[in-house]
């Protein structure tokens, strides 16, 4: 199972998911439409709606909500990111100007506000308090990660398992709730529910680790931002917290100075001392760690192709290089 054969797969799911949110993406405020067709057709994996997807359909799912409540999640991812690019005063996203740099902050906002309520009317439309919960749990967590990500900003004290706790919130959490989402769809046990659950919470994990390595390490026309965005914002990701804590005091003293200014000129200083200290090599491991925890869920997956495609998932999760 190859990432082309998982494409070809939910290729039909995939455009039905598309349509629903070019529908419901319709409002008779002209910005509201503007601002929400640019960031929705900036490209991005469409990871998290179609863990909603193949989570349903390997659960053994017959229906069309699947394809409504994939739009929904999708909807609260993107206006995290609308939300996010004004916080971090980001102007680059997926290799485009972010809508930010594009509309003004006042605008992203509210189009951000816009996308939320709209998937909550989504989410109500569905008539099941199982997904209310689920989504309404999430977005709340969510939410709660961006307040941590902001308290940790400039903060070089941070440590890994406090970082990481903002990775739970902030992004695997709805890694989580799409899987959750598609054992509900398919009348799943408590026990089965929970083990989709686990497998979205470390998938998520690992592809915001790898994110963490890539600002060090990728290519910025791949990634499509600018490396040491991160920095830049005074975050303390797992990299930097590695080496500060692995580096010699003159090291770790250098490391701490561009966290707490955000000191993007000292990038190629920093990103010396990640290398020599192997922080990426770290990081790569501890996020092929939780890929190989993601894989460990599946075995109560009935065997199907949908099963081989979030197994493929854990791989390219942890070895991704974009």
């Amino acid at each position: 199972m190859s990432l082309k054969n998982i494409n070809q797969l939910l290729a039909a799911d995939m455009a039905a998911v598309d349509q629903v949110i070019r529908s419901r993406l319709h409002s008779e405020v002209a910005l509201v439409s503007q601002v929400g067709e640019y960031i929705i057709n900036s490209g991005g994996k469409r990871l998290r709606p179609a863990l909603v997807i193949l989570s349903a359909q390997a659960f053994g799912y017959q229906g069309k909500r699947h394809h409504d409540l994939a739009a929904v999640v999708e909807f609260i991812h993107t206006a995290t990111l609308l939300h996010d690019d004004v916080v971090d005063e980001s102007e680059l996203r997926r290799g485009r100007e972010t809508a930010n740099a594009m509309f003004g902050n006042a605008a992203s906002v509210l189009v951000g506000d816009f996308l939320y309520s709209r998937a909550f009317q989504m989410m109500v439309e569905a008539n099941d308090m199982r997904v209310m919960i689920t989504l309404a749990d999430a977005t709340n967590v969510i939410a709660e990660g961006e307040v941590l990500q902001l308290l940790n900003c400039n903060n070089a004290d941070v440590d890994a398992d406090n970082y990481l706790g903002v990775i739970h919130r902030k992004t695997a959490k709805l890694f989580e709730a799409a899987m959750r989402l598609g054992a509900i769809l398919g009348k799943q046990d408590t026990a089965t529910e929970e083990a989709a659950a686990r497998y979205g919470m470390h998938l998520g994990t690992a592809f915001q680790l790898v994110d963490d390595v890539l600002d060090y390490s990728g290519d910025a026309q791949e990634i499509g931002k600018n490396l040491g965005g991160d920095l830049a914002e005074g975050k303390p990701t797992l990299p930097l917290i590695y080496a500060m804590q692995h580096g010699t005091p003159a090291q770790a003293a250098v490391i701490r100075a561009a966290i707490e200014q955000g000191d993007i000129h000292r990038f190629a200083e920093v990103l010396q001392i990640v290398q020599q200290t192997g922080a990426l090599n770290y990081t790569r491991h501890q996020a092929q760690r939780e890929a190989d925890l993601a894989h460990a869920q599946l075995s109560i997956m009935p065997d199907t192709q949908y099963k081989h495609s979030l197994l493929k998932l854990t791989e390219l999760a942890a070895s991704r290089q974009a």
